[in-house]
Order: structure tokens, then sequence, then C-alpha cells
């Protein structure tokens, strides 16, 4: 059996990883009996890389391929989907959950609420000045990719909860009183939904708009509920997990020991080239990235105040950024 390490973010709200692209290849991998062990990237919040799978000189990168699972899939190491591959349901409902869901988290992180969570999930462990100016240009990037401008803040709002309610009616009536969403066995569908109903749950405020329409549907409150007892929760005998932090970052603030899957000392390897490649670039990371922000900041002061030049003509109109 190989030894395989996944690498997520920051343990937190009573989950192994809270970020929405690392907790469902967690799942994924608990689903498939794949034993691995758990370990944490504190330092680079906005890096497309994470998550990632590693073994020897095996690596998986989420930006490659379609992302890990795809690439776990590929590579002939677990694949969960195969008999749903050809599935209209199935397919239809993953694309459901892979865009509209998932549209709907990244707003209630980003911008629908006031950024705790997502500042907790990805910026606390960084030093102040470096993890605000990340999560103000993330703001802005999710705005941008969103469609959100200050014209159309309420309607994509409308739209996105809108879309959020039908997919939640959908997943509650297909899961009924089953034990998955597909034949009562699970699937990367089941995976990604898990991950976003757990995240809205316990990550999200009580005041989440999100939150409230995911708790009309008792079924799938208690299959997300039942999946995390059973994979989370139970694995309460296993060491604290490693980290891939920085040392001369802030410490970083650990959940319980529960979140290895199979606590083992992994021996020392020889890094790959890309493996090298990508460490030696990452010392330059966070300068970069806190330069670029500034340079964001400052240029769209500009640009603010050339838009308020011209919305002086407009009545009653108030944004909040």
């Amino acid at each position: 059996m190989e030894d395989y390490t996944l690498v997520v973010r920051k343990p937190c709200f009573g989950l192994p990883t809270a970020c929405p692209s690392c907790l469902p290849l967690y799942f994924y991998l608990k689903f498939a009996n794949l034993p691995f062990q758990l370990d944490y990237n504190l330092t680079y919040p906005d890096s497309d890389k994470i998550p990632y799978v590693e073994s020897g000189e095996y690596v998986a990168y989420n930006n490659e391929k379609g992302g890990v699972i795809e690439r776990l899939k590929e590579d002939g190491i677990v694949d969960l989907d195969t008999e749903f591959q050809s599935v209209p349901e199935w397919i239809s409902m993953k694309a459901m959950v892979s865009s509209w869901l998932a549209d709907a988290i990244k707003y209630e992180l980003w911008v629908g609420t006031d950024g705790t969570s997502a500042q907790t999930i990805y910026c606390s462990d960084l030093p102040w000045p470096i993890g605000k100016v990340l999560f103000l240009k993330q703001v802005y990037n999710v705005k941008r990719q969103l469609g959100i401008t200050k014209d159309n803040a309420e309607e994509i709002e409308e739209q996105i909860y809108k879309r959020a309610s039908i997919a939640f009616e959908a997943l509650s009536s297909r899961l009924g009183d089953q034990m998955f969403l597909f034949e009562n066995r699970p699937s990367s569908l089941d995976a990604v939904f898990l991950s976003q109903a757990l995240i809205t749950l316990q990550a999200l405020p009580e005041t989440s708009i999100l939150r409230s329409k995911l708790l009309e549907h008792e079924n799938l409150v208690g299959y997300a509920s039942r999946v995390n007892m059973e994979f989370v929760d139970a694995s309460t005998s296993s060491s604290v997990p490693n980290s891939h932090a920085n040392p001369s970052s802030s410490a970083p603030r650990r959940g319980p020991s529960n979140w290895r899957s199979k606590p083992k000392t992994k021996p020392k390897r020889e890094k790959t080239k890309e493996e090298k490649d990508f460490k030696r670039r990452a010392k330059y990371f966070l300068v970069a990235q806190l330069v670029s922000v500034v340079l964001f900041v400052t240029l769209m002061g500009q640009v603010d105040g050339v838009e308020v030049e011209l919305d002086d003509d407009d009545e009653g109109f108030d944004y909040n950024e």
C-alpha cells in the first residue's frame, strides 16, 4: 500500500479543513478507503496548487487536469465515479453542485457576510497586513468572477440564492431517505456536496441566508451530520498533523488531534525538480503578493475617484463594498 499525504488548508470550525476546494478531496479519499496522512499548508492562502496529494515522487496538484480528483481517476489510483459517468441525472447534479452551490459558497464567504469566516479559513495565520490585503484582493476577484458590479449587486445576489434553493430542493428530493445520493454508494458528487453542506452549517454565521436555506431540508442536514460523525468525529485517536507552513509565520491554530487519517512518520524522499522549483519560488510569494495588492489598491483608488465624478448624477444609490 502506497503512503499518501493530502496537503490542505488549516482545520477550523470543527472540520479537518474548511476550505471548499480541500474538503471534497478529504471526503473523496475517505469514501475510497485510501489511507493517507493529512498535512497543512498555512502560508499560501491563494495558491491554486492546494490541495494536493503526494506519494513518493508522485504529486497531483489541484491546478492540473481538472483538479486532484480527476487526476487520481486518470492515474488509476482511485475512481468512485465509474458507474455514474454515463448517468444523465448524476452528471447534471454534479454540474449543478459544482457551479450553483459553489458560487453560493464563494459569495457567502467573501461578499454576502462580514468575511470573518473567509479570513479565519485563509488568512488568520498570516501577518495582519498581508492577510488583510490578500483578503481585499480576493473579495475583488470574487466580485469580478461572479460578475458583480454596483449596478447589479442585488440582482446577482437574488440569482445566487434562487439557484441555491433550486439545488437544495433537487438534492433533497434525490436523496430521500437513502444513505447516499445515487445507488446508496458514495461518489465525488457526495464528496463535493457534503463539503459544501458542512462548511455552510459550521463555518458560515447564523445570519447566513445560504445556511437558512439549507436548514429547510432536514434530510440534507441529517446526511451531512451523519457523514461528519462517521468520517470526522470518529477519527479522534490520531496524532496532530504536520504543517507545511513557513516556520517564521505565526503559530497555527490547531484543531483537535483527530484529523490525520493514518498516524505514521513519513520517510524523507528526494524532492522532484518541480517541487524544488516550487519551493524556491515560494519564498518570494508573499512579497510579490503584497506588492501586487498595494499596486492594486492604489490603482483602484484612482479608478474610484473617477467613478465618483461620473456618478454624481446618480440618485439615492447606496452601495457598500
